[in-house]
């Protein structure tokens, strides 16, 4: 029997703690429950835990033989704050707020691998087992970062999983260089007179101002940053304004901008800042600009995911690996680990469909919707490869 038929054997309880914590999900920095529930197990299997890394956060680690290669595995725990519009058995129970990333299968299947570790696998070296809280917000990754987890806990490698709707059950995709998006998060306020709708000579009105900046972003991308390099900006909320009469003294937009390049990351916040503060002056308001640097762009080391190739190909054939998919928009804390240590992050498809709605399973969902929902039939894959992983990695 091979490894993944050995989960396969081994998979119903894990989807059974799956299915407990997609009933009891808890926001970012909160997932108590979570993180004792996990504790207990992997005490019992003879895991050294430590509790308590940005809040919630824990560590388990696993020391075999004589072996100095460190190895570590991160699996995120948080929810999100989604009502969830299922209606299977193990739905939500905190009204407004639910599993709608598939963190909690995340979680299962390095559970599951961790059991299967701890009594099937030979290694020499040691095993960290992280388990991350605040995927989501604010960052739990750097958070443990800057309470001491590599220090206390040193990789020589550090490798994560996401599940991803729209790709076949089980296919794994991985991304050597840039995978994921940097992330950062711009509030503008534009402060102007305020006055009477049917005198606008008498006013500076921060509402043009905005319309004029949001136009004006639109540019940035078009015309300063390179055709071959990606980058979005999104106005994602512009508040002003109650009475339609009435020119309010002040305007808000709230801006997403991502790239996957550091250097037009830091280009795409030199011209938001000039072209925003020259169009206020330009319309007799003023611009202050809020720029939060928030998750950095996710950079995948050659060796880390070559052997992750290797490993999934050995699994499941070539015929299920992707060797070099595309690299996406969205934005994973994961990327500060890998900042500090080599490693990948990779794809474990969540199944195809046509997404939410009647008669449409509901791990075909794309994440973040609150009808969306892990496939478990995915757990056994992913815990197989960590297993597998782990027993390639730390080999004698």
């Amino acid at each position: 029997m091979n490894v993944l038929q050995a989960l396969q054997t081994r998979a119903a309880p894990f989807v059974a703690m799956r299915h407990d914590l997609h009933r009891h999900p808890e926001l970012g920095l909160q997932e108590f429950r979570t993180s004792q529930l996990l504790a207990e197990q992997l005490q019992s299997w003879g895991y050294s835990v430590t509790r308590g890394l940005a809040t919630t956060g824990l560590v388990a680690q696993l020391r075999r033989g004589g072996g100095c290669k460190r190895l570590g595995l991160r699996a995120d725990m948080d929810a999100l704050p989604i009502h969830e519009v299922n209606a299977f058995e193990h739905c939500s129970v905190n009204a407004g707020v639910m599993h709608a990333c598939g963190h909690d299968g995340h979680t299962a299947m390095l559970m599951a691998a961790a059991q299967y570790i701890a009594q099937e696998v030979e290694f020499s070296g040691t095993l960290n087992l992280i388990f991350q809280p605040a995927e989501e917000h604010p960052g739990g990754a750097k958070i443990m970062i800057e309470e001491g987890l590599f220090e206390r806990f040193p990789c020589d490698a550090v490798f994560a999983a996401h599940n991803m709707p729209g790709v076949p059950a089980g296919q794994l995709v991985f991304i050597e260089g840039p995978a994921m998006a940097s992330s950062d998060d711009v509030t503008i306020t534009l402060t102007g007179v305020g006055g009477h709708g049917a005198l606008p000579h008498r006013a500076q009105d921060p509402i043009v101002a905005a319309a004029a900046i949001v136009m004006t972003l639109q540019t940035i991308v078009s015309r300063n940053v390179d055709p071959q390099h990606t980058a979005v900006i999104t106005v994602g909320s512009l508040v002003a304004g109650k009475a339609n009469n009435v020119i309010p003294a002040s305007a808000r937009l709230e801006l997403s901008v991502r790239s996957l390049d550091r250097e037009v990351r830091d280009l795409l916040q030199a011209r938001i800042t000039t072209l925003v503060t020259a169009q206020a002056q330009s319309l007799g308001v003023q611009a202050h600009i809020d720029y939060k640097r928030d998750y950095p762009v996710l950079v995948n080391t050659y060796v880390e995911t070559e052997l992750a190739r290797q490993v999934g190909t050995e699994l499941l054939g070539a015929e299920r690996v992707t060797r070099q998919g595309q690299p996406l928009t969205g934005s994973e804390d994961f990327a500060f680990m890998l900042e500090h240590s080599p490693g990948s992050y990779f794809m474990i498809g969540n199944g195809t469909g046509e997404g939410a709605g009647e008669g449409q399973p509901a791990h075909a969902c794309m994440v973040h919707n609150p009808g969306y929902d892990f496939n478990d039939d995915i757990l056994p894959v992913g815990a197989a490869f960590w297993a597998l992983l782990t027993q390639r990695y730390l080999k004698d």
